[in-house]
């Protein structure tokens, strides 16, 4: 079982995990830095405070908690989280969407084992934790697993399916966290494809809903806390947590930019960026 961080501890690693992002998407010269960004603090909580069984490497195995990343195109979030705990070498980050690499720029099973599911078709992930969730029920297990989701993928029937079925199946054991920054590919949101009243909609479909600020790193960790004191208490209901985050969060230049969804910053630019980042509070 993993040492949960301190705060401070949390907020360091969350900057270490932005200047990785940067650096590894202007090596590859592709990728998707807006919505890589505004993910960080909830996977940072997640992995370093959270989830049980994915201490430093080596220490991965069967009974640890699981995670599948939804939104895969924010992969280079996942990939620097892994790095910081040992699970891959950091040099190994610049080799991102590379011919060959093991980090192709969605989530590859196949090529990364570490990871516990390929991602990317948009609208997937909730089922496939669903499906993880009821085996660890229907074989006893106390593994709990977390799915991140972008609010563009919300559009997705797919997800509205696993929505309606994980109550229906009690599963206390998952726990649904939506990134929600705004944007997507094609412009706002609530342009494209409008998906409010969010909350609403989840808490009518019978889950528990928490409603935090996505950056606010005791806010998530309060958050991650309060659904498994509420689900080893009895609560027989998933937990979907919806989080307002900011795309591009940490680069002013970025935030809230629907056109750094997947741009990458130019060597001048990750310069920038980079120095903004770790002069931030």
């Amino acid at each position: 079982m993993q040492t949960p961080k301190s705060q401070n501890e949390l907020k360091q690693i969350a900057k270490d995990v932005r200047v990785s992002i940067i650096e590894m998407l202007c090596e590859a010269k592709s990728g998707h830095p807006g919505g890589s960004l505004s993910c960080v603090e909830l996977l940072t909580a997640l992995w370093f405070s959270e989830m049980k069984g994915v201490s430093d490497a080596p220490n991965y195995d069967d009974n640890r908690d699981r995670f599948v990343m939804s939104k895969g195109h924010g992969v280079p979030t996942l990939y620097a989280i892994l790095a910081k705990k040992g699970f891959i070498e950091t040099a190994e980050l610049m080799t991102l969407r590379k011919l060959d690499s093991r980090l192709q720029g969605h989530p590859d099973r196949n090529r990364l084992p570490i990871v516990e599911a390929s991602t990317g078709s948009l609208g997937q992930g909730l089922s496939v934790a669903q499906g993880l969730a009821l085996g660890f029920k229907l074989d006893k297990k106390s593994h709990r697993v977390f799915c991140l989701m972008g609010d563009g993928e919300m559009q997705e029937g797919q997800i509205w399916e696993a929505a309606m079925s994980a109550p229906k199946f009690k599963l206390n054991n998952l726990v649904a966290i939506l990134d929600q920054n705004g944007g997507q590919i094609d412009g706002p949101v609530a342009e494209v494809m409008p998906i409010e009243p969010v909350v609403d909609k989840w808490r009518a479909f019978g889950w528990h809903v928490i409603d935090i600020d996505g950056h606010d790193m005791a806010a998530v960790v309060g958050a991650l806390h309060e659904a498994k004191n509420l689900q080893s208490n009895g609560l027989d209901k998933p937990v979907f947590i919806r989080a307002r985050t900011v795309k591009g969060k940490g680069v002013s230049f970025m935030e809230n930019k629907i056109e750094w969804h997947g741009v990458v910053p130019k060597p001048e630019e990750a310069a920038k960026a980079i120095l903004e980042i770790k002069g931030s509070h």
